[in-house]
């Protein structure tokens, strides 16, 4: 079994919520038929929330993404392709409003979105990279590989919308993981830590997209987390190896298999989806009670 981090280099984490949507069943437990098929004709939906995290590190004030950007609900042109606006409202509805912005969550939990140090991005898709314009000083980390699909014809065909990435002064820094001896870490390819003293170490977890990241955080006095962006949408999902509707399915199940893999070594870690209905009472739960 790991061994807990004996430095309290972690003083609170919070779950932001960035309004709430609805996405079709077969999206969210996966489906025989075609995507499209049920994109244009499903008539079951299920009620998802869109957080992102703050974590309050001793040497600033971390994002675990961005949430999702009010405007995509009240701005007719925020996304620019007619395609695009046509499929979005066949895939999710969206209940946002500008309460819901990141700088106003930011504020609700008593963080100003100036003091926002670092962006850990898990992956380019709208509703996770939709603040970062709130957050205009903070250096943005994303995998070298999910930025790569930025060069690639049509990004915005995969709800990559490169219009809301490249902002002009954004500070993208691209990462790459680094293979470590440390046997926790075995079953990845390659790690990369945050702050340089493994409280916040970013692990290559691909199939929900080419480039997406979890992040382990470790503190004393809290239960280890896990958050996995979109890898599943709630842990039990990833558990079982049941995939969703959209992504890799294959390079999904080996991801699952690898948080499985650090499960199994660190048994209290707490996995936590970014969609999943309970998150925030988990991130309050592990945060009062330490290992």
């Amino acid at each position: 079994m790991a061994q807990p981090l004996e430095d309290a280099a972690i003083k609170s984490i919070k779950t932001l919520s960035t309004g709430w949507g609805e996405q079709h069943r077969e999206h969210r437990h996966g489906s025989l038929l075609p995507q499209i098929w049920w994109v244009l004709t499903s008539r079951s939906w299920i009620r998802i929330p869109l957080h992102c995290f703050a974590i309050e590190h001793r040497d600033g004030l971390i994002l675990f993404d961005t949430g999702m950007d009010p405007a995509i609900k009240l701005d007719p042109g925020y996304i620019d392709s007619a395609v695009g606006r046509f499929l979005l409202r066949r895939i999710f509805r969206l209940h946002i409003g500008p309460e819901d912005a990141l700088g106003r969550q930011l504020e609700k939990h008593g963080h100003a979105a100036a003091a926002v140090a670092k962006v850990i991005v898990s992956h380019l898709h709208f509703d996770h990279i939709g603040g970062i314009s709130d957050v205009p000083q903070a250096e943005l980390l994303v995998s070298q590989d999910e930025w790569a699909q930025l060069s690639l014809p049509h990004p915005e065909r995969k709800w990559i919308l490169r219009d809301h990435i490249e902002l002009p002064g954004a500070k993208w820094r691209q990462i790459a993981f680094k293979p470590v001896k440390d046997p926790l870490f075995e079953a990845f390819d390659g790690i990369f830590d945050v702050m340089g003293d493994g409280s916040l170490v970013a692990l290559p977890t691909p199939g929900h997209t080419a480039g997406s990241l979890s992040l382990l955080v470790r503190s004393a006095g809290m239960k280890p987390l896990l958050l996995i962006g979109d890898l599943a949408y709630d842990t039990e999902m990833l558990m079982r190896g049941q995939t969703p509707g959209t992504g890799d399915a294959a390079t999904l199940r080996a991801s699952y298999a690898k948080v499985r893999a650090l499960k199994e070594k660190i048994p209290d870690l707490v996995i936590l989806a970014s969609h999943d209905q309970g998150v925030a009472d988990k991130v309050r739960e592990a945060s009062r009670q330490g290992p």
